[in-house]
């Protein structure tokens, strides 16, 4: 039986009455939050991302003697910045290398004839392998060789763009920080030591058993390993959680921002798992020995790919972000029972408090259940859908235009080769193709040559997808070689030299959604007393606008990642935060941060893969494509790409889409929403307040010692 009201508020009073101060010091909180999480994440990956360019990447020259020794000095030479070269002798000596993860990669001159091997090792990372035949090659082909890829390290068939160990760590980053903002609101008194110990480690065991369950059966980019998944990541889980445990017990709420700063924000760039860290600043460069999320992703692909080559050293970082904070809780604890600072200061299990922030009081059943199933929920979205729409990119009908007189009897002879992997149209002229093109609505287009041009050209769009380019360009120049010609290559929207991955419309697209959905996150946990739309209006709106003006000053001015299209891509980024942020609103104003799982779905996780930002939208599960259509991240996307890249060609039509968002949400907010938060026996949300506030400690000064001492 529950106790009653009254006996609950006897026992633990209510605040007093907020302050207008103290009022204004909470709403101010509110935006800098988001504000903080907002720019942190983005100014990292957009700085790091943008024009990753290789500094000091090992490589070695298999070989002994006088060739092999002159070929590395020229090496040296040529690139001095970008390569680091070492000569061993043998390709055993280069297997263990790379395994130990001394070098990248490296190359063998030929003893005779005229074909040089290039060795890579594509499970030591896609992009890191594909970033040293990069360099390797044209180096190589003005010695005059011809080159041979060698793989010694291929990936698993079911992980094909090198990204399993990435998830993995991601997921277990998640797991374990994401819990503690959950627990400080509803079970503070789980946060001792000696309770959150034992926790965390059946909660590693669990999360990590999920893990390998959705990686490996599930999606099938892993066969087996289940005790080194279960191992690593109950250790990877625990050492994270008492990590942030420590930084809750002296920060607070705000140790979710350190939190996200150190697990994921510089953990992804940091790992190698994405890019290569050669390619990353220095200072990754050295994060990457020290940070967990690079540890724990090390570990899973050293036993998976490398034989455990280096696995112990990964094993130790962890095991020290483990052992070293909790000696430090361990003496908070024991020094001091305060409550944590700007916590609950009620902190029994039957104390007045919320299942996550700003929700109604819940029963302490209900709170563990709302503390466990809130990071389940996203860590295992995040690490499903991207592990399923990216693990295996398969091409599917790749819309390409082919031009030219014989061009029906072109598609004739080369569809039956190409098979599914194309889809060939017919135009008239390279002026439509080209027009197609930067409506993207085609990815590519084949001019056949004619009697003036004798070499076939190929158009293509750096602008709409570095790796939409790169595939059409294989595919093509083997087609035009059977021909006797060689392929010439037309970019009629190159990418430009502060966007050479072609990421950066992606990442634009992704802060303005965050900044939108985010926005309401904040608010529902921080001030659940703003119940009708018109109090939200105003404070939605400028939220909108001062944060576009801010992300367009970070990405051009600060970053110069985005130049240029100033008034448009604020105006854009605007219009879709306020959208989106509206569109968010529905479900987290009814159902809590609870809804925050399926709003990541919506408007950011199935965005991803449906943009075409990272892979090219052909190359995964075709449901992404028709989601492509319909919702606002891949709009937002296209729009940045679009005013880039092709004068703004087609932006109309997403602007549309996110319109539709945003006046559906708006609509919803005040007809449903508001009445239903409104409604006669609402239940109220639980009390914002008592928070712990240590007490400053006043200076002693004589005249307090005189009134100590005088007589009574």
């Amino acid at each position: 039986m529950e106790p009653s009201a009254e006996s609950v508020a006897q026992k633990y009073p209510p605040p007093p009455p907020e302050t207008p101060a103290e009022r204004k010091g909470r709403m101010v909180a509110l935006f800098v939050m988001p504000f903080l999480i907002v720019t942190m994440m983005y100014a990292v990956y957009m700085s790091t991302m943008h024009d990753p360019q290789p500094s000091d990447m090992p490589v070695a020259v298999v070989g002994t003697g006088a060739q092999a020794e002159g070929f590395a000095d020229r090496l040296r030479s040529a690139a001095p910045d970008a390569l680091d070269v070492r000569v061993v002798d043998d390709v055993s000596a280069v297997e263990e290398l790379i395994a130990q993860e001394e070098i990248t990669g490296a190359i063998e001159p030929p003893a005779s004839g005229d074909v040089a091997k290039i060795y890579q090792a594509s499970a030591g990372g896609a992009s890191q392998a594909s970033v040293v035949s990069g360099l390797l090659g044209p180096l190589a082909i003005a010695e005059g060789w011809e080159t041979e890829k060698v793989e010694l390290a291929p990936l698993r068939e079911g992980d094909g763009t090198g990204t399993m160990v990435l998830f993995a760590a991601m997921g277990m980053m998640l797991a374990g920080y994401v819990p503690l903002s959950s627990m400080l609101s509803g079970t503070p008194n789980l946060l001792r030591a000696r309770t959150f110990l034992p926790i965390a480690l059946g909660w590693g065991a669990l999360t990590g058993s999920l893990i390998w369950l959705i990686l490996g059966p599930l999606v099938g980019a892993v066969d087996g390993h289940y005790p080194l998944f279960l191992g690593v990541g109950t250790l990877a889980v625990m050492a994270v959680g008492v990590s942030q445990l420590l930084f809750t017990k002296v920060m607070g709420p705000f140790a979710v921002l350190l939190g996200m700063l150190l697990w994921v924000v510089f953990g992804v760039p940091s790992s190698g798992l994405a890019m290569a860290i050669d390619t990353m600043p220095g200072f990754f460069g050295w994060l990457h020995g020290v940070l967990p999320l690079p540890a724990a992703g090390e570990a899973i692909r050293s036993v998976i790919y490398f034989g455990g080559e280096g696995v112990w050293g990964h094993v130790r970082t962890l095991a020290l972000w483990l052992v070293i904070p909790l000696v430090l809780v361990v003496l908070k604890d024991r020094r001091s029972d305060e409550p944590i600072v700007a916590g609950p200061a009620y902190t029994a299990p039957d104390a007045p408090l919320p299942a996550l922030p700003g929700g109604p009081v819940a029963s302490y059943r209900r709170r563990l259940f709302g503390v466990a199933a809130f990071p389940l929920g996203i860590m295992v979205t995040v690490v499903t859908l991207m592990s399923l729409s990216m693990h295996k990119p398969d091409l599917k009908d790749l819309p390409v235009a082919v031009v030219g007189a014989q061009a029906s009897a072109f598609v004739d002879g080369v569809e039956p080769k190409l098979g599914d992997y194309v889809d060939l149209q017919v135009v008239d002229s390279a002026d439509e193709a080209e027009q197609l093109i930067k409506k993207q609505e085609i990815a590519a287009a084949y001019v056949l040559p004619t009697a003036e041009e004798r070499a076939p050209v190929l158009l293509t769009a750096g602008g709409a997808g570095a790796s939409q380019k790169v595939t059409a360009v294989q595919m093509f120049g083997p087609i035009a070689a059977e021909s006797g010609a060689s392929l010439e290559i037309k970019d009629v929207a190159a990418l430009t030299g502060n966007d050479t991955g072609g990421s950066n419309s992606l990442y634009v697209g992704m802060s303005w959604i965050m900044a939108g959905f985010l926005f309401f996150a904040v608010m529902r946990g921080g001030a659940p007393d703003l119940t009708r739309t018109r109090q939200l209006l105003p404070l939605v709106a400028g939220w909108s606008v001062g944060i576009s003006v801010w992300l367009w000053f970070l990405f051009d001015v600060l970053i110069g990642a985005v130049n240029g299209h100033a008034l448009a891509l604020i105006g854009c980024g605007a219009f879709t935060v306020f959208a989106v942020a509206w569109a968010s609103a529905v479900l987290i104003r009814l159902w809590g941060l609870g809804a925050l799982v399926p709003v990541m779905i919506v408007v950011m996780l199935a965005g991803v893969p449906a943009s075409g930002g990272g892979l090219s939208v052909y190359m995964v599960p075709e449901v992404f494509r028709w989601l492509s259509e319909v919702l606002p991240l891949p709009a937002a996307v296209d729009i940045a790409r679009s005013l880039v890249y092709f004068d703004g060609t087609g932006i109309g039509g997403n602007l549309l889409v996110i319109a539709l968002w945003g006046l559906a949400g708006l609509a919803l907010n005040v007809l449903v929403v508001d009445r239903w938060l409104n409604r006669d026996g609402a239940k109220p949300h639980a009390p914002l307040g008592p928070k712990h506030m240590p007490e400053k400690r006043q200076k002693k000064t004589p005249h307090d010692d005189e009134l100590v001492q005088q007589p009574a």
